[in-house]
């Protein structure tokens, strides 16, 4: 039997124990506490197995989040390092799709090889094409829908652009080929269900072939009975020969359907970094794609931002990066990326991209949209009345009036 007295001291202690262990702090909101530094008990942070410390190793902030994380997003990285290679003489080329990935619904991505001389056959697609050059140098070909012909030589940081139904070729040129990432706007289009020449001449009756081309049916006859795909074929000769050859009095299109993003003025130019913009304000051709090349120092971060008008697909291409994306509820993941690796953030969800290795992190964010937007954080904030901002956060106005107001894109190291 207990005592008056004593049921109320117990309730008091109970109380304050309730009250200590559901105390939030600065850096650790969340209730019940998480995180590594809210584990007290020693093993509430092992982990027996069985378990790949090769690869757990990867994802520091996997296997062990912020205590600022919560909830259950969607997982929302990929890797073209676990995507499996379809080889063939003259190159290869694999794929991650919303078959593989989910989240992403707007963009699917391919990341091909070609050899030197090594040719994706003539063919086209139901979506529209976006690609960055990162390795070589490739000559593509282009029929728009007017029947005027493009042809250019695309070098590592280029990019070009096929609209949907455009049919086209790529081929790799000297010294070693070429390697590059295409996007297709549509997260479940696959480099491998694609409309092949081929494929059509060799699934067209011979008599229809010999009407359609003005020749006799037997010109055909030694046409491949699959589809080539990739395949290797002899270097071509000088972008100038071909240019003329594929002219035939045609008019040449309005705009080209390439744009040399990497050596492109960057929209923003920070202490921090850079961030380069390609969309259908200066590649005309790009009607449905936009794309953000962005660069970021050893300890910089791009700063927390959002994009209201599509989502985020990314691809890094150097360094190594942790990302926290934000969404209601609250929900907030945070997650590790290396290169070849993918992240992707629908639109609106806010998010911002950290350099935690000790080289430069460079990674291209691509769009479902005809332009490239962004809302910054800071440019909101100090964009409102410093008094109301002040009682949100409970800070002075004047460390309000320190905070960067001009959008800066990239943050350098404090």
């Amino acid at each position: 039997m207990f005592s008056r007295r004593d049921m109320l001291a117990m309730s008091a202690a109970g109380a304050a124990m309730v009250g200590s262990a559901h105390a939030a702090t600065f850096g650790n909101p969340d209730q019940p506490a998480q995180g590594a530094i809210n584990a007290k008990t020693p093993s509430s942070l092992t982990d027996p197995g069985p378990q790949n410390p090769a690869l757990a190793n990867q994802f520091p902030d996997v296997q062990s989040p912020p205590p600022t994380d919560v909830g259950g997003l969607p997982l929302n990285w990929a890797s073209f390092n676990t995507a499996s290679r379809r080889i063939q003489n003259g190159g290869w080329a694999r794929q991650v799709t919303a078959a593989d990935f989910a989240i992403s619904k707007e963009i699917s991505g391919v990341n091909m090889r070609l050899s030197a001389g090594g040719i994706r056959e003539l063919h086209w697609h139901q979506a529209a094409e976006w690609a960055i050059m990162t390795y070589g140098t490739c000559r593509i070909t282009v029929l728009d829908t007017q029947g005027r012909p493009y042809i250019a030589d695309v070098n590592a940081g280029d990019l070009w652009y096929f609209p949907p139904g455009a049919p086209h070729s790529l081929q790799g040129l000297g010294p070693d080929g070429c390697e590059f990432v295409i996007c297709f706007d549509d997260g479940h289009a696959s480099e491998f269900n694609t409309l092949l020449v081929t494929d059509w001449l060799a699934h067209t009756p011979p008599e229809v072939l010999a009407k359609n081309f003005g020749v006799p049916a037997e010109t055909f006859a030694k046409i491949p009975l699959q589809d080539l795909w990739i395949f290797q074929g002899a270097v071509p000769g000088d972008l100038a020969s071909d240019r003329a050859a594929v002219a035939r009095n045609a008019e040449a299109p309005p705009y080209p359907f390439v744009y040399p993003l990497a050596a492109s003025a960057p929209l923003k130019v920070s202490a921090g970094g850079t961030i380069r913009v390609a969309d259908s304000t200066n590649f005309k051709v790009a009607t449905n794609v936009a794309s953000a090349l962005v660069t970021v120092p050893p300890g910089g971060v791009r700063e927390m931002h959002w994009h209201p008008n599509a989502d985020e697909w990314q691809y890094y291409i150097k360094g190594k990066a942790r990302m926290t994306v934000f969404n209601t509820g609250p929900n907030a993941l945070t997650t590790n990326f290396a290169a070849g690796d993918i992240g992707y953030v629908p639109r609106n969800l806010g998010h911002y991209v950290e350099n935690i290795g000790d080289t430069e992190l460079e990674f291209v964010g691509v769009f479902r949209a005809p332009r490239y937007e962004e809302v910054s954080l800071s440019n909101w904030l100090t964009h409102t009345p410093p008094a109301l901002v002040a009682q949100h956060f409970n800070v002075d106005e004047s460390v309000i009036a320190r905070w960067p107001n001009n959008s800066p894109g990239v943050m350098p190291k404090s």
